[in-house]
């Protein structure tokens, strides 16, 4: 069985490619072991994506090369 993280007290981060602003762009939480958290700083209220960190892993290489 499966179970989603409690998030409730995750500390939410944005890219260092981020412009600056507020409301624009994907957030990730640390301290999951095995999972990555993300979220849309859009609405931090809203639901978490939670994905495995060798799927994300393989997201963040495959979108640094192009």
């Amino acid at each position: 069985m499966k179970r989603t993280p409690d998030l409730s007290t995750a500390t939410w981060r944005k890219s260092s490619y981020s412009d600056g602003g507020d409301n624009n762009c994907v957030e990730i939480a640390d301290g999951y072991p095995g999972l990555v958290p993300v979220r849309d700083s859009k609405v931090p209220a809203g639901p978490a994506l939670v994905i495995a960190a060798p799927a994300w892993t393989t997201f963040i290489d495959n979108v640094r090369k192009g």
